[in-house]
């Protein structure tokens, strides 16, 4: 006699009604947050003092941000810790796309290289949504320096060993790792004097009390404008319009050079990714607009607005990259 499988087989036919309906619910939940966000003012913090860079770039983008989504766009300071403080209230925010952070090279990348532990994981607690800009670092010596080139730099430092100085930002700072990385490609030594800081440093090196500096472009300019300062090359692709006269590390004849900081837009990790999109791409879409476009490109800085994909990949090659020079270096951090 055969089993009657009846009850079985009514029992699969409501389970799998049920997967259909759970999975067709999950669809509409996702679509329809998708099309209400935001609705509610969103949160960009920024974790460093208001004037900087980052912040420069944040309150740029928010007016468009705010129009383009309907709500505003808040910048919120949150200074402290080279950043840690302000990424770490981001990665415990809840993942629902109102309390964002701009990322910079530092507490994203060097941070998790230089430190044994820091509060956060890059790649596990935050979600990328797009680079923002990306800002290379120049060579800017004092004009006394009897140097009026990269490779005349070179080669003074090499009859020299150890005694040109050269000012950073301070020690395991991106400017510090980046004069490594320049130093391990020509083949010099140089006396590094680390400063609480990029403004100090250069004024040193205008006064003459340091030689050189590695710094971005835009707290130079003025100064390399003004002819106090003289730069012998930029640490982008091409010639940075502002400077139009200086050469590119390449050009120079350093090739491999590649020590440019950037920023980010981060959301916490588990955002949706449909709400990762409707932020990319008002982002991105605020970076092209004209206005912008000339603003940051006055201030040395490249506007990007790259894809989620294209920027989550940027990160992971970062963190290989300055962990590199970190351990090149021989920084330690705390």
């Amino acid at each position: 006699m055969e089993n009657d499988n009846t009850p079985f087989l009514h029992w699969r036919r409501r389970r799998s009604i049920a997967t259909v309906l759970a999975a067709a619910v999950a669809w509409h939940a996702s679509v329809c947050s998708a099309q209400t966000y935001p609705s509610k003012p969103v949160r960009i913090i920024v974790p460093f003092s208001a004037g900087g860079g980052s912040d420069l770039v944040a309150r740029a983008i928010s007016p468009k941000l705010t129009a383009a989504l309907g709500q505003s766009v808040i910048i919120d300071n949150r200074p402290g810790a080279d950043g840690q403080i302000g990424a770490s209230q981001v990665a415990k925010a809840p993942p629902d796309g109102y309390t964002l952070l701009v990322g910079t090279t530092g507490p994203m990348v060097i941070n998790p290289a230089l430190e044994a532990k820091t509060p956060y994981d890059t790649l596990r607690d935050f979600a990328p949504i797009t680079q923002l800009i990306t800002q290379p670092i120049a060579l800017v010596v004092h004009p006394s320096l009897p140097v009026a080139t990269v490779s005349q730099f070179v080669a003074f430092a090499k009859t020299r060993p150890g005694q040109l100085s050269y000012g950073t930002a301070g020690t395991g700072s991106g400017t510090h790792l980046g004069a490594e990385i320049f130093a391990g490609l020509t083949g010099i030594k140089m006396l590094h004097v680390p400063y609480k800081g990029t403004a100090p440093a250069v004024t040193d090196v205008m006064s003459g009390q340091v030689q050189a500096i590695f710094s971005s472009i835009p707290v130079l300019l003025p100064h390399i404008q003004s002819h106090r300062l003289k730069a012998l090359a930029v640490g982008s692709e091409a010639r940075m319009p502002m400077l139009p006269g200086v050469p590119t590390m390449s050009e120079a004849g350093v090739t491999g050079f590649d020590a440019s900081s950037w920023y980010g837009l981060f959301a916490p990790a588990g955002t949706s990714a449909d709400v990762l999109r409707r932020l990319n791409t008002e982002t991105a879409s605020a970076l092209k607009s004209p206005e912008i476009d000339k603003l940051l490109s006055s201030q040395g800085a490249f506007p990007v607005g790259s894809s989620v994909e294209q920027f989550s990949a940027h990160i992971r090659t970062e963190l290989v990259k300055w962990k590199r020079a970190v351990e090149a270096a021989g920084v330690k951090g705390q």
